[in-house]
């Protein structure tokens, strides 16, 4: 069977199994050999001694070889060691339970013992052969069985089978040498029991898994148990008043050598494992400082090096670059060639730097380079890689173009590595800031900057609460009569400790950081407030309100308009939302869907700054809107002029210009920014009905506009041309619907309120 075995399999598996089957085959030859003598010698078994001690001999010998072989396929079989050296531990820690074994036996079997009197086989010295090679095969399939990788049943039995077959084979030439016939035919009709053993329970480890070599996990707990027998043994033997000979002490020796032997390969695997460790730690430690797409170094690399060459305290200078536009590329070409590209500015960055020079990949588009030297060389080195990376980028889907902004910063400026690593992203971010592809030294006043920034960032989240915001309002006027008829609402924010900031530099913050719904929401409401108030008082004003695109675009804003109408009851034609020229640029298909449903609520809508943006004249057809606020810059940009045609009065061509496109579609139409008299005799000569700036006042409290109200409405008050009186209410006049002057109907002041805040480049402007 086990031959039959061998010959069907290949590889590491048939080696194993052709060592069972030489073993089983000299097994077999050997109780053939004994079942032969102890035929010839039944007769007269005491008269042969002779023979029969030499017979023994050669079937312990034989016996000894069997055992070997089938050791050895033992080890050989998958599962059970896995490799040569593995084999070799095996056998090692098998020796130091074979020799523990033997040692106890012999202790049992010798003097004073005798376990057995006179049975005990001592004439016969070849037998110790045999007594060897069953300790041997017990003792290794112990281990066997006990590092063998679950399930481990296969490999149990056939250790069980190689062990039961040297027993055997002990049996046999004790049954030879001494004991008699009836003991070497039972050990003969056994024998083969082992084998068949053997035989069956091999063919159930070929699907087994490899042995586990894990140092680690390997247990030394077993070489304690047989030294503790060795050693309760030897105890008993002396107290016996025994001594030991020379087979006790080589049995000693050997369990020794076999400990010692067994803990230097441990030894050595600790420290083979021990340098796997180093390796792996060291391969892993540069994965973390290595970005795994370009192979340049990550931030943690790039930190590493910075605080490498600053121990050093050579001067250096730390080099931000950040790839403009880099988004669309992933965008509209894909992620693909966005990594291509990635790897192409690795690529140009390594061979565009000096020796010792550190690149970096900090993530996404953004870069940095560390090199030595002072800011002079650095600024050549950026300037050079400012062409480098601008080149285009060749795939197989056609060119990229980019280009690069770079932040410089050197160490001179910062106190340590986490600084030098702010400072050139602040110069990096002022470079991108002040137009992209160019270079920024970084300054000190990028500090002062970010920390106001910072702080207007975090003191803005609580002002609403705090009741630090307020709300102005600059008065838009009838000319040439210069009556308040409306007014546009400011917002303004006055800290306890930062004093009065800008709205030019909390506005912008706000739309960033997110922050401009909740401040529209609350000028929208106090807005809406004021001007139920005055309605109730009487004044026949409308109010306009500033929204942001952010705001014009949230989903809800058409709903948050309609509950401030109806909470503050103000008639809807009294509001009007501005939204700037610039807002038109965006999405001009969805503005126009939200710029309906605003004025589906009865809500006008003012085009504000028109002249200094992005608008068309189809766009302006197309835009539901019912007033134009033409911006300063066509009123006194080119200045007026005194046209012979109209009696060398003031006239302002683009005033004009604007002012016939706006009657021609039906839209009423307000200058802003008026500052002089000049300028609103040709805003009066263009035929603007309307007018808001400088020269009729500035932002003021609600009660100073109140006021002015009061005074223009007083009973001595000249009357404004056109006016109609409304009956139990003061005239006013505001900006005809489309509507009314389609239908020819005359035209009545509709109030319009300021919906948020203040447009901070018209007001800087005007400031």
């Amino acid at each position: 069977m086990l031959a039959f075995s061998a010959r069907r399999r290949s590889g590491p598996g048939r080696q194993a199994h052709a060592l069972l089957a030489a073993g089983a085959v000299v097994a077999a030859v050997s109780v053939v050999v004994a079942l032969v003598g102890v035929s010839m010698y039944a007769d007269h078994w005491s008269h042969h001694r002779p023979e029969r001690i030499t017979l023994a001999t050669v079937v312990a010998l034989g016996m000894a070889l069997s055992g070997l072989l089938l050791c050895a396929g033992l080890l050989r079989l998958p599962g059970a060691a896995g490799s040569a050296a593995g084999a070799l531990r095996l056998v090692l820690d098998g020796l130091v339970i074979a020799a523990s074994l033997w040692f106890v036996s012999w202790v049992l079997l010798s003097e004073p013992t005798r376990l057995f009197g006179d049975r005990t086989p001592m004439a016969c010295p070849a037998v110790l052969v045999t007594t060897v090679t069953t300790a041997a095969a017990i003792g290794i399939t112990f281990i066997v069985g006990a590092r063998s990788p679950r399930p481990r049943r296969g490999l149990a039995l056939v250790g069980g089978g190689v062990s039961l077959v040297a027993a055997c084979g002990l049996a046999l030439a004790t049954g030879v040498c001494q004991t008699g016939p009836r003991m070497a035919l039972a050990s003969a009709a056994v024998l083969p029991v082992g084998l068949v053993l053997t035989a069956i329970a091999s063919r159930s480890t070929d699907g087994a898994s490899g042995a586990d070599t894990d140092v680690i996990r390997r247990g030394t707990g077993y070489a304690f148990l047989p030294m503790l027998a060795m050693v309760a043994s030897a105890t008993y033997h002396l107290l016996r008043g025994g001594t030991f000979d020379g087979l006790g002490i080589i049995a000693a020796s050997v369990e020794g050598f076999a400990l010692v032997a067994r803990q230097y390969l441990a030894l050595a695997d600790v420290r083979a494992y021990a340098g796997r460790l180093a390796e792996r730690e060291e391969y892993f430690r540069e994965l973390a400082h290595t970005d795994p797409l370009t192979g340049l170094a990550n931030r943690r690399g790039l930190l590493r090096a910075m605080a490498e060459e600053t121990a050093t305290a050579g001067p250096c200078v730390l080099l931000g670059l950040d790839l403009d536009g880099f988004k669309n590329v992933n965008d509209m070409r894909g992620h693909d060639v966005g990594d291509a590209v990635l790897v192409e500015v690795g690529q140009r960055l390594r061979t565009n730097l000096r020796p010792g020079d550190v690149a970096a990949r900090l993530g996404g588009d953004e870069f940095a380079v560390l090199m030595w030297g002072r800011l002079p060389e650095a600024q050549r080195v950026a300037e050079r890689l400012l062409g480098v990376l601008g080149r285009p980028y060749e795939h197989d889907d056609g060119r990229v173009f980019l280009s690069v902004s770079i932040g410089v910063a050197d160490q001179c400026t910062a106190g340590d590595t986490d600084a030098m690593l702010r400072n050139a992203d602040l110069a990096l971010r002022y470079a991108k800031q002040r137009g992209k592809n160019r270079i920024e030294r970084y300054d000190v006043a990028y500090d002062r900057l970010l920390r106001r920034r910072t702080m207007l960032e975090h003191e803005m989240r609580g002002a609403v609460e705090r009741g630090e915001l307020r709300l102005a309002f600059q008065p838009v006027v009838a000319v040439p009569s210069v009556r308040p008829v409306g007014a546009e609402a400011l917002l303004r924010w006055h800290h306890p400790e930062l004093g009065s900031v800008r709205p030019d530099e909390f506005i912008p913050l706000a739309e960033e950081c997110g922050m401009i719904a909740k401040l529209g929401a609350w000028v929208l409401h106090e807005a809406c407030h004021q001007l139920s108030h005055w309605l109730a008082e009487g004044h026949d004003v409308w109010l306009s309100v500033n929204v942001s695109p952010r705001e014009l675009h949230a989903p809800e804003y058409v709903v948050q308009v309609a509950d401030a109408l109806r909470a503050h009851h103000v008639p809807p034609q009294r509001l009007v939302l501005e939204i700037t020229e610039h807002a038109v640029a965006t999405d001009l298909d969805e503005l126009i869907r939200r710029l309906a449903a605003l004025r589906l609520t009865g809500v006008r809508i003012a085009l504000d700054d028109f002249g200094a943006g992005y608008s068309s004249l189809g766009q302006l057809r197309r835009l539901p809107i019912d007033i134009l606020k033409i911006d300063h810059s066509l009123v006194a940009e080119q200045g007026t002029i005194h046209a012979p045609e109209r009696g060398g009065r003031a006239f302002a061509p683009m005033v004009d210009v604007v002012m016939r496109l706006g009657h021609q579609l039906g839209l009423e139409v307000i200058a802003e920014g008026v500052t002089n008299q000049t300028e609103l005799a040709a805003v009066v000569e263009a035929g603007c009905r309307f007018g808001q700036g400088q020269l009729f006042g500035w932002g003021v409290p609600a009660e100073h506009l109140e006021a002015l109200l009061d005074a223009a409405t007083s009973p001595g008050a000249r009357p404004l041309p056109g006016t109609r009186a409304r009956p139990g209410g003061r005239g006013a006049e505001r900006p005809p619907t489309r509507p009314e002057r389609a239908a020819g109907k005359p035209e009545r002041a509709i109030p319009a309120q300021d919906v948020r805040s203040v447009d901070s480049s018209r007001e800087m402007r005007q400031a």
